[in-house]
């Protein structure tokens, strides 16, 4: 079965990703007559600044010229695929929130063995998805240049996302990096 392009999309926390992602989304179902729109929300409404951030999201989409359906999935994306098709655009947003929902949900010890089972369930579920849509657009935070403070989990963290932006940057068709609301294409062409 033919597996869905991938556009990777990363920048800093609030840099315009998630809107230039949502925008992506949109051109590709513009320039694709009968494809849908489908938001795959990760993020968990934990705290009120997380509350009014996924609002602000839900009401951007609202305002689109082309319809969005979305799910939220914390956990276990593959979970989404009867809520669309192959005509479907998937935002996934976003992989950072994903993890941390996947490394921290259960009261796992952070051994190698259990990052290695993390990485390989979490990209067994974007290739799940991939078999099952038009195009994929996955959304993440680069929290590896930031200073946090070093411990167990911060490294074993640190250690998980870079694996899988490497691995989804070399599988993915576009990816870019947003700075200011400014996106640099990384990999790909136009």
């Amino acid at each position: 079965m033919e597996k869905a392009p991938v556009y990777f999309i990363t920048g800093g926390v609030r840099s315009g990703k998630s809107t230039f992602a949502e925008k992506t989304a949109q051109e590709l179902a513009r320039t694709n007559s009968g494809t849908l729109l489908y938001y795959l929300a990760c993020g968990r409404a934990q705290d009120e600044e997380m509350q009014k951030r996924i609002e602000l999201h839900r009401q951007s989409r609202q305002n689109s010229v082309i319809p969005w359906q979305s799910g939220e999935f914390p956990r276990n994306i593959d979970n989404s695929i009867p809520l669309y098709n192959k005509q479907t655009i998937v935002l996934l947003d976003c992989l950072t929130t994903w993890l941390d929902n996947e490394l921290f949900s259960l009261d796992s010890e952070l051994s190698e063995q259990h990052l290695q089972n993390v990485f390989e369930e979490m990209m067994g579920n974007i290739e799940t998805v991939r078999m099952h849509c038009f195009s994929l657009i996955v959304v993440s935070n680069e929290v590896l240049h930031e200073p946090l403070p070093s411990s167990e989990i911060v490294q074993a963290y640190q250690k998980t996302i870079g694996r899988l932006h490497q691995e989804l940057v070399a599988r993915s068709n576009q990816a870019y990096l947003v700075e200011s609301g400014i996106p640099l294409m990384m990999k790909g062409s136009k």
